[in-house]
Formats: C-alpha cells, structure tokens, sequence
C-alpha cells in the first residue's frame, strides 16, 4: 500500500478493537452459585479496568478495549439473570439438579444444569440449553430421554437426581 493512504498521527495509536461477545437469545437462567460468579466477575472487571486506567498514558490500550467489552458483556448478563429457586426434587430435573445417566452401553455420568455463564464442562457443569441439557431438563427418575447430539441421537436413562 502506498505510504500516501497511511494516516501518521493514528498510526501510533491504533488499536484493534476486540470482537465483541455473543449474548444469546436464551432465557439468562443462573442459579445462586451462578449469579454470585456474575457478580464477582464484574467486580474483577472493574478493579482490573480501574488498575489499568489509573496507568494514564502508560495505560495498554488492547488490554483496556478487551476490559471494556467484557465489561459489557458480563455487566448485561448479571442485568439479565434470572434466579432460579435452588434445585430441590429428587424425582425430577430442575436448573441446579446433579444428574446421574447411564448411556446405552451403561456407563454412567454426573451432571449438574447450570446457567451459560456457570458452565464448565469438564467439571460436569453443563449448560441447561445445551443438547444434553434440554434432554434431561424436566425428566423424571428413571425415564429415557433421548439426547439429540451432533454425533448421532442417544437414549440416555436418568438414574439419580440429586438437589444441587
């Protein structure tokens, strides 16, 4: 590109602006513990955006842009949660249940439906509008419900539900 297209005065200055975060259509359904990681996750957000600009003409740019979307982000989810009562049932599937199913092949898994902002799969924190979510949410003990997945429709069978 010719040197005569680049602006000098903003060419020190440039910062990329971060892709803001998708919020879903979905109901922002939390649960208590979810609600309270919304809460401390905006507080983090703040304290590191009020270190970062007390740094004036030092401050990082990137870094501040980066904080102020997630700011964004995370201050509409706490505006928009929406508390669920804390799971209590044992013989039906709320947001906030353990779940424990057994697969076709009987292997078993633990589970617990949480808000899309508490899920962490790898802990088995699973978000209640996700396809094994809307499976299991509703079910009753013992019933076979079948888990739409991209890899291939299962029946799965809820064998034990636990309050969260």
């Amino acid at each position: 590109m010719s040197r005569a297209f680049v602006n000098e005065d903003l060419a020190g200055e440039q910062t990329d602006l971060p892709v803001e975060r998708q919020v879903s259509s979905q109901p922002n359904y939390v649960t208590p513990e979810g609600l309270n990681l919304l809460q401390g996750k905006v507080a983090e957000l703040h304290a590191a955006h009020d270190k970062q600009s007390a740094l004036g003409e030092q401050a990082d740019k990137q870094r501040l842009a980066e904080l102020d979307r997630d700011l964004r982000y995370y201050t509409y989810r706490l505006q928009s949660a929406q508390v669920v009562p804390p799971a209590t049932s044992t013989r039906k599937v709320q947001i906030g249940s353990w779940v424990t199913y057994a697969d076709e092949l009987g292997t078993e898994r633990r589970v617990q439906l949480v808000g899309e902002d508490q899920a962490v799969a790898a802990k088995g924190l699973i978000n209640w509008a996700s396809p094994l979510g809307r499976a299991l949410l509703g079910a009753h003990l013992n019933d076979e419900v079948l888990w739409q997945r991209p890899a291939g429709d299962q029946m799965i069978e809820v064998i034990r539900i636990e309050p969260g």
